[in-house]
């Protein structure tokens, strides 16, 4: 069976994919080619890049949204809810702790 292609859009400035396994180093590409289980859950569309993959300037990396700001994207939640939701997804989805993204490039 042939593999799928898929182009994606990546910050310039965003830092290489590191390898399966690897640390998390923010590079976005996990979210940019497909959305996560609390993206499936929790918004709609269910677009790529999700919504709420965050670019920031001053740490030149991204960010997950509904890690760090979920009441920005979930707008019936409560900003007091914001500390326990980002505990819950951040866990939900193993943010920040390894690469788990199996994919080719191509130029």
């Amino acid at each position: 069976m042939k593999p799928s292609l898929q182009t994606i859009t990546i910050h310039a400035l965003a830092p290489p994919k590191p390898a399966l396994g690897a640390a998390c180093n923010g590079c976005g590409i996990c979210c940019a080619a497909e959305p996560c289980p609390v993206s499936l859950a929790l918004l709609w569309p269910h677009n790529t890049p999700c919504r709420a993959l965050i670019w920031s300037d001053a740490k030149q990396r991204y960010w997950c949204g509904m890690v760090s700001q979920p009441s920005r994207f979930i707008r019936w939640l409560p900003q007091n809810l914001d500390a326990f939701a980002s505990r819950l997804f951040k866990r939900w989805i193993a943010a920040d702790t390894a690469c788990d993204v199996a994919v080719e490039f191509s130029e």
